[in-house]
């Protein structure tokens, strides 16, 4: 590949695309729907309560953003290491990377209860409150991306190269930020100073297999050529990333069960209640050990395994971002140590958490919005190439 790259719209003129647009124009109808009727009636709907004010709408926030650092991966192959063969698909990577981006504010909004409070972490900044500080990277972040993307559009190259890695140390500081809401928190199952890298790992790996499965799905929905040896190359970097994933996870909750005053915590989180089945079903079988071995095998060259293996890679960093969230919240806080309370207001010990059915309408109307976005954003925009042959 000579670095010359056709690049067009989608036809968008197929019974299948209006159905796809009519499905998410439904689901975005939905979660609006319900999120009016949270506001109207109160957070008492969803499966929230005192002790677990964070419920699925901050599981998929932290979810999204880091798909939307992890997604930048693939763009960052061509930008920034000079690999031409990876150059059709930049634009849509940034594209998606902005997108979900735009999901986690959504969630976010959805999650407070008072969504036209959006502006408020802007009137009361308080600099040494990461709660105060991540809005700013958000919008940041965002800005940078639109850039990126005119940069791509416009062919600069040199442009392209300066704004690259600008976006990714961006998107590394955006992730980090979103760590450290749970790292930088004086509990004992958030705070921990190996989160932000630890999120960041889980980004790459995340992203990267999301990517591979959008690739495949845009390239196959639109009859457009692709190089499988790309894919199988991601599928490589893919393996690396969750290694990276597992070698965090082995060491945070080591050095947590091996302290004393966390050891009672650390066996909560491990061994008790059905987060811990999320944990090691969720996280490290399926979404860790089982994608690793089939991605160091004979079968990394084979495209649908590597598609099953990315899959459950998403999957299980979707389970990570749920037993971050939540056994922090159901596990009680030794908020005063060494001391007795003799009076409480809320419930004490440990408390339980169940997804509510408004949350799911809402997490769906989120999905509606972004996918409504991103579907007519094709069909508008040139985001995707003529073919992706590689060289």
């Amino acid at each position: 590949m000579d670095g010359i790259q056709k690049f067009e719209t989608i036809k968008g003129k197929s019974i299948p695309f209006y159905l796809l647009v009519f499905v998410l124009t439904v689901l975005a109808l939905i979660g609006i729907l319900a999120t009016y009727l949270l506001a109207k009636e109160g957070l008492y709907l969803t499966g929230m309560t005192t002790r677990v004010p964070w419920g699925l709408q901050i599981i998929l926030a932290v979810f999204y953003v880091g798909l939307s650092a992890g997604s930048l991966v693939i763009s960052s192959l061509y930008a920034i290491f000079g690999k031409i063969e990876y150059k059709p698909f930049a634009r849509v990577t940034v594209f998606l990377s902005f997108l979900f981006l735009v999901a986690a504010l959504l969630s976010i909004m959805s999650d407070w209860g008072r969504p036209l409070k959006i502006f408020e972490p802007f009137y009361h900044f308080n600099p040494v409150s990461m709660f105060s500080i991540n809005p700013f990277l958000y919008i940041t972040y965002m800005i940078i991306c639109i850039f990126y993307l005119l940069a791509l559009f416009t062919e600069k190259e040199k442009l392209v190269k300066i704004i690259a890695p600008v976006a990714v140390i961006w998107a590394i500081g955006v992730h980090s930020g979103t760590g450290a809401i749970f790292g930088f928190s004086p509990r004992e199952l958030y705070c921990s100073p190996l989160l932000p890298p630890s999120f960041i790992a889980a980004a790459l790996s995340s992203g990267t297999g999301f990517m591979v499965i959008m690739i495949l799905i845009l390239f196959g929905w639109t009859k457009r050529p692709l190089n499988n040896e790309l894919v199988v190359r991601l599928g490589r970097l893919l393996a690396i990333f969750i290694m990276i994933v597992l070698y965090f996870i082995f060491v945070e909750n080591t050095y947590r069960y091996y302290l004393t005053q966390s050891r009672e915590a650390a066996r909560y989180f491990l061994f008790c209640g059905s987060h811990s089945l999320i944990f090691w079903g969720g996280l490290i079988v399926l979404g860790s050990i089982i994608p690793a071995i089939i991605l160091f095998s004979k079968k990394a060259k084979s495209i649908p395994w590597i598609v099953f293996s990315s899959a459950l890679v998403v999957f299980g960093v979707l389970c990570e971002r749920y037993i971050i969230v939540i056994p922090g919240q159901t596990h009680p806080p030794d908020l005063f140590p060494n001391m007795k309370i003799v009076s409480f207001l809320v419930e004490e010990g440990i408390t339980t958490y169940s997804i509510g059915f408004y949350e799911v309408l809402q997490a769906l109307g989120v999905v509606g919005i972004i996918g409504l976005i991103f579907v007519l954003g094709l069909r508008v925009l040139k985001f995707l190439p003529t073919d992706a042959k590689g060289d």
